[in-house]
């Protein structure tokens, strides 16, 4: 049975601002429905690992004396958010979802955390994450398996679990994640929200615990695009963005990448469908369909093993003290992943960034006729908890490969990607996930929000 909605389902971040603006609410109205909502349904999700009432009322409290006496920091002001157990908080407890955290609690804020504060959000607490965010599936962590709001026997996906479930859960209207293969996108989708990684380094990453430092991505999860794109405004101080004309839309095949569920890969181009027709009109279109473009030959193949290449040698970079010193401490699961990434050899890293560069060029003529190119974000919908292979397309395949590959490709070319809510396949949600050049954000938002229209 599906969690029941939350005090945030179907409210979004503009409505919320509106709404303390024009005193029918107030913050602390907000903190108090968000911290009710995470006792009375988080036993079911395990959304949060800590919730910090105490902390959040006092600085609703505080937002609301500001709003009284004339000082707006902007739409998160008063807004209640989660934040990923990766990200440090001063004051909270950062365990990184792993035993060798345990008891850690830093004095200072990561950037991206003084940037919410500086723009008035109210932290609630920290929302689980997959262990060291080494995972796609977000049921490894010393904090226990984060579950789906549709189905709390499935996985909520990762490794942002707990910041996909919480938002699609209702419990917040908005959390922070990390996204290094798709941890922002993939718990996104598959909880039936809006998740934006935006282009690499545009939200800064210090005070995150890193897993692979030049893949790692702060992102935002939401429950509307327009929820996202506020977010990251706020997140990185850039103005609000002209109106734009249409987007040149066009289908991505990435079969080459990751053949999947037939029904949701048909659900997903449905609603990319619908997009292109809005940003162009079906009369520019070939049957109704919109314009359809192939990967380069080769290059599927070339950038799974350039993002498996760095990633790999990366956390290993970060973990290999750990490894040595303290192994038990690792869930079995990840520290198995450890060391195989840990016989990737050293000239397989220094030619991956080598490919990488190669692999930027060859994406940048996607675009050369379209703004904004749509595919799924995961192709298959939420497995069951500790499912660990799926059957898309009638053939076996591990559960990691089916939800990162089409996430993935993006980290190693530092592409903006958001992924929006494109319907249920059995029940269950699916998502569009919509790529840009970095600057042309405007036009991969204006994009999403005529999905809603």
């Amino acid at each position: 049975m599906p969690i029941p909605p939350g005090p945030f389902t179907g409210r979004t971040l503009a409505q919320l601002a509106q709404d303390l603006r024009d005193r029918r609410t107030t913050s602390t109205d907000l903190t108090e429905q968000a911290l009710g909502a995470a006792a009375a349904l988080d036993p079911g999700l395990n959304a949060f690992v800590t919730v910090d009432g105490t902390g959040a009322l006092e600085a609703a409290k505080a937002a609301d004396a500001e709003l009284a006496a004339g000082l707006d920091r902007g739409p998160l002001h008063g807004v209640p958010v989660g934040v990923k157990d990766l990200i440090e908080v001063a004051g909270l407890p950062a365990t990184m979802g792993s035993r060798h955290f345990a008891g850690y609690v830093p004095s200072r804020d990561a950037a991206c955390v003084a940037r919410l504060r500086e723009a008035g959000a109210v932290i609630v607490g920290k929302t689980t994450t997959h262990e060291f965010a080494y995972g796609p599936t977000g049921d490894r962590s010393a904090n226990g398996a984060s579950r789906n709001p549709h189905d709390p026997s499935r996985m909520s996906g990762g490794s942002s679990g707990g910041s996909g479930a919480a938002v699609g859960a209702g419990l917040v209207p908005l959390a922070l994640g990390t996204d290094t293969g798709g941890s922002v996108r993939i718990p996104a989708a598959l909880c039936g929200v809006a998740g934006f990684k935006p282009a690499y380094d545009a939200i800064p990453a210090d005070g995150v615990f890193p897993l692979s430092r030049s893949l790692d991505h702060v992102g935002v999860l939401a429950g509307d695009p327009e929820s996202c794109l506020i977010a990251y405004l706020a997140l990185t101080g850039a103005d609000a963005p002209a109106p734009v004309a249409p987007a040149r839309v066009a289908w991505l095949d990435a079969s080459d990448l990751f053949e999947g569920d037939p029904e949701v890969v048909a659900a997903v181009r449905a609603a990319a469908r619908a997009v292109a027709q809005a940003e162009a009109g079906a009369a520019e279109t070939a049957a109704g369909e919109p314009a359809e473009v192939r990967l380069p030959g080769g290059f599927a193949e070339e950038v799974l093993r350039t993002y498996r290449a760095i990633q790999s040698c990366e956390a290993v970079a970060v973990h290999a003290d750990r490894m040595e010193t303290a192994p038990e401490l690792f869930g079995e699961e990840v520290l198995e992943r450890l060391r195989g990434a840990a016989q990737v050899p050293g000239w397989s890293y220094v030619r991956a960034l080598e490919s990488r560069e190669r692999l930027a060029a060859a994406a940048d003529g996607l675009f050369a006729r379209h703004d904004v190119l749509a595919l799924p974000t995961a192709a298959v919908t939420a497995p069951l908890v500790d499912e660990r292979e799926v059957t898309p397309a009638g053939r076996p395949v591990p559960v990691g490969v089916a939800l990162l590959s089409l996430t993935c490709p993006w980290n190693v070319l530092g592409l903006p990607a958001l992924t929006v809510p494109a319907g249920t396949v059995a029940g269950l949600p699916v998502g569009l996930q919509l790529l840009c050049r970095p600057g042309d954000e405007p036009l991969l938002f204006a994009t999403a929000s005529r999905l809603r229209a």
